[in-house]
């Protein structure tokens, strides 16, 4: 059997390197997904969805040093279950609702912002953009410059 997930959404907050006992980089990182649309009664509904991503090896190396607090990323992986629940991570928010986190190990991490969509997310206060991701838009898809490519 085989599971692949694929998600692209916005950091929100900085990666977080470490090294395993052996040696090994791991880089975590707390990725929303955004959804708005039009319920049938005309009210626009805004949805977030969050996942915690696991990077290894030099992909978190590289995550590490170019990503930041908003920047837009490409993740392919594998869903990893929380071992208690058999599901997503539940918890109850501080205003008593209850959220829940998706876990994925990283095969692949994409940087969907260029250097100048990073800046300026960085000036002004970074974070996730709440309202309805534009992916694919502009220049986020063209590929970056040879002397831009981080490894």
């Amino acid at each position: 059997m085989y599971q692949k997930i694929t998600i692209v959404g916005n950091l929100g907050r900085d990666p977080e390197m470490r090294y395993t006992p052996s040696g090994q980089a791991v880089t975590n990182l707390n990725v929303a997904t955004n959804r708005q649309y039009t319920s049938n009664s005309g009210e626009t509904i805004k949805e977030t969805t969050w996942f915690r991503v696991s990077v290894w090896g030099k992909q978190a190396e590289a995550s590490n040093q170019y990503l930041k607090s908003g920047s837009k990323v490409l993740v392919e992986g594998r869903m990893n279950q929380d071992k208690e629940t058999g599901g997503p991570r539940v918890w109850t928010r501080n205003d008593g609702s209850p959220g829940a986190s998706f876990e994925i190990t990283a095969q692949t991490v994409r940087f969907l912002s260029s250097r100048q969509e990073d800046q300026a997310a960085a000036a002004s206060g970074g974070g996730v953009n709440s309202g309805g991701a534009n992916y694919g838009a502009g220049n986020a898809m063209e590929p970056p410059q040879e002397d831009e490519i981080p490894f």
